[in-house]
Formats: structure tokens, sequence, C-alpha cells
């Protein structure tokens, strides 16, 4: 295991958050939830079927989102959080039925601290629950990938969530994408990549990138930060001199912003695929609680070493926040 995970783990137990995870039934959660209940990590609240989840994992906390008497008081409240959004009580009674509707209701009323969901579901399914009921900062959410490597660990944002992120929001995720590689150990160096770097190229799309780069440093001047940069210059200090020597980056960055989801989510899975990397999320980011989404083929491990970033960042928000 790299010393992050294992700084991350030590961090998790420290903290030994409540996380919900709504995909009970599923195999995978449920070995998962015993590994993260022996090791200590977290408290595993599980949603699914009572009898069979506490066959496997004895003394569970086990919610059935199919009982009406342990659902309506959720979905009284979540009529009274949405109802100004054209919902009615039965549509309400409706929807809490579902695991993560039923999760995200539980962290939002403060029965848990943090959701972990999506290896059943699409990505839209596990997260759209979160952001309307536990809703982000500022109304604005991203997400990340924490990408560990022989050669180091770095922050790949956004990779998961928002697709064509204009030059307001592409600063946002540089700023949160800071701040979620600081809450891990690790010290944010930025950089806005592109097929560019520092004028090398004209084009209309590089203007948004260029205008993100100076809204951070207009919010953030003391931020180790550059772009835009294409990835070599960005990460090799060899490259650096030649493409960039005035960089303060100097091809040290290990925050990655890319400007758009395609291109994100393309360049982890290179990442990961082949260049070895082991990578972790996506992982919400700005939310008012965290919450991460799951692959649909996440292992059991994966799920392991995401719920303790999940608890990870539950603690820093408290800390934060008291």
């Amino acid at each position: 295991m790299a010393d992050i995970l294992k700084e991350i783990y030590e961090k998790a137990k420290e903290f030994r958050k409540k996380i919900i995870l709504p995909e009970g039934d599923d195999p995978r959660i449920i070995k998962a939830a015993k590994l993260i209940k022996s090791r200590g990590l977290a408290v595993p609240i599980l949603i699914g079927n009572p009898e069979k989840i506490s066959r496997q994992i004895p003394g569970a906390e086990v919610i059935d989102s199919k009982n009406a008497h342990d659902t309506l008081s959720y979905a009284r409240e979540m009529y009274e959080i949405r109802k100004n959004k054209g919902m009615t009580l039965n549509q309400a009674i409706e929807l809490i039925k579902q695991p993560a509707y039923l999760g995200a209701m539980m962290v939002k009323m403060g029965d848990a601290d943090g959701m972990v969901c999506g290896c059943t579901m699409s990505t839209a399914d596990a997260i759209r629950p979160a952001l309307q009921l536990i809703g982000a900062k500022d109304h604005f959410a991203s997400s990340f990938f924490l990408m560990i490597h022989k050669q180091g660990n770095y922050i790949f944002a956004d990779c998961g969530l928002v697709a064509n992120p204009d030059e307001k929001q592409l600063a946002a995720i540089a700023i949160h994408s800071a701040r979620s590689a600081a809450n891990l150990g690790i010290n944010p160096r930025v950089a806005f990549l592109s097929y560019s770097t520092k004028g090398s190229a004209e084009d209309d799309n590089l203007e948004k990138i260029r205008a993100a780069f100076k809204l951070v440093k207009q919010k953030r001047p003391n931020f180790p930060i550059d772009g835009e940069l294409q990835f070599d210059a960005a990460i090799s200090p060899d490259v650096a001199k030649a493409k960039c020597k005035d960089s303060p980056l100097g091809g040290e960055a290990n925050v990655f912003i890319f400007p758009d989801l395609n291109s994100g989510n393309i360049g982890y899975k290179i990442a990961e695929y082949l260049g070895g990397a082991k990578a972790i999320g996506p992982i919400l980011q700005n939310m008012n609680k965290p919450v991460s989404d799951l692959s649909r083929g996440a292992t059991v491990e994966e799920i392991v070493d995401i719920v303790a970033v999940v608890v990870s960042q539950a603690g820093e928000n408290e800390d934060s926040s008291s």
C-alpha cells in the first residue's frame, strides 16, 4: 500500500465516521463493509435486505429502504426540502424507496457523515440525490481522482462530473482540487493543462484556460499555479526548462486541471491502464458533506479505499467548521 493510503487509513481510524453504503445487497459492498468494520476505518451503514446482510455481517447496521417505518420520516423531510421545486409528499415517499435518495437524506439529517455509492448504478443516479439534498458549497461541486503512482501522488480534476466548465467553473475546480490535495497531505502545485504551453498555440478554446488561470491568481495570488501548460511541461523539470523556464511550478505539478470532462476522463484512464497508476475516485469536492461515486467495475479494495478517503473528508470538514 502506498504511504499516502496508509496515512489516509490512519486518519480514517482516528475519525471513525458513519458512512452510508446504499447498495448494501451487492456482494462487493458486503465484503467491503466487513473489511471497513474489521479495520476500524468507519462505521458502515448498509441499505438493503436486513436478513441477508446480517447473516454475513453480524451486528451490522442495516436500513431497509422498502420498510415504510424506516423511511417515512425521511420522506417527510425530503418533501420539506424539495416542495419549492414542485415535489409532492407522495413523490417523496416513492423516491425515498431508492437507496441513494434514502442515503442522501440520512447524511443530510446528520444520521451519517458521508455516502459512497455507484457500483450498481450510473453516475447520474448515484450523484443526483446528493446534489439535490446534501448540496454543494457556493452551489457548485466538482470531482477529483487521487492518482497514486510510483513517481508520486497526484490529483486529477475534473474527470467525473462537470462536462464542459466555463472559465469561472474551471477556476473553482482548481481551488477545490488544491484544497482536496492539502486535506490528503499533498502540498498542492496546480497546473491548468492544455495542448499549448504559455502561448505556443493560439485558439479560441485556449482563452477559457487562460482566463481561469487569471481568476485563480486574482483570488489566490500566492498559489503555486501555472497555465496553460502541456502535460510534459507540467510534470518534467527538464521539459519545463525548455518550454517555460519561468514557470513557478518548474515541472513539478501534482494537481492537474483538465479543460473538460472528455480530456480528464481519458487522461486518468490512460494513467491508470497504461501508466500503472492507482485511481481512487471520483470523489466529489466542495460538497456540504462528503460523497463519492463508485465505478460499476469497482473492486472490494477500491471501495474500502474510497470509504477511507470520504471518512478523511468528513473529519476535515468537522475540523474546519469547529
